[in-house]
């Protein structure tokens, strides 16, 4: 679906201007996005796998929750939009914890997509079995708890593994330092 985002600058300033999505990603155009990370009280931590229908890196494990959010939406409503859109799971403002702002700036498809976003990042709980989710067909292809140690051996081989996007390996380590900061609170 093609909707419309609001642009931003290079330095995640609003810029009043909206685009489609499309046109942001072929004009290089910088935007916001949502991650949200579940993980459980014991360690694990929810992982989707990237529906075989993505243009970029289809099949791949990587965030539990993301998307683009909508022009004038705020934060927030598109990170609890985009989770019940996504695995079907309905969560409250106040169940998300914010753990930063990451720029990521890369080019696929031989640069025909630019993707230059602000990853607005969350940690969340989960509260549920994976056999209470739904995952949107389009988006995910499965979903999958790995505790934390085995989430660092797979990024550990992440080169040669064909597991998680290699190139966000430093992303990966930053969210597992938040969930386990957050777990030993």
């Amino acid at each position: 679906m093609d909707d419309y985002i609001d642009i931003v600058t290079q330095d995640g300033k609003t810029t009043g201007l909206i685009g489609l999505k499309s046109e942001a990603h072929a004009k290089g155009w910088y935007h916001n996005t949502i991650h949200l990370w579940l993980y459980t009280l014991d360690g694990k931590i929810l992982l989707q796998q990237r529906s075989h229908k993505k243009s970029i890196f289809p099949l791949l494990w990587d965030v539990s929750v993301a998307g683009h959010i909508d022009a004038g939406e705020a934060i927030i409503e598109a990170a609890l939009r985009e989770t019940h859109e996504e695995i079907g799971l309905r969560l409250a403002a106040g169940d998300l914890k914010k753990i930063g702002v990451r720029l990521h700036e890369s080019q696929y498809n031989g640069g025909k997509i630019k993707d230059y976003e602000f990853h607005q990042v969350f940690i969340a709980q989960l509260h549920y079995s994976l056999d209470e989710l739904i995952p949107q067909p389009e988006e995910v292809e499965a979903l999958k708890l790995v505790d934390i140690t085995e989430f660092n051996k797979l990024l550990e081989h992440s080169e040669t593994n064909n597991h998680f996007v290699a190139s966000n390996r430093e992303y990966y380590l930053f969210v597992i330092q938040a969930i386990k900061e957050h777990l030993d609170a």
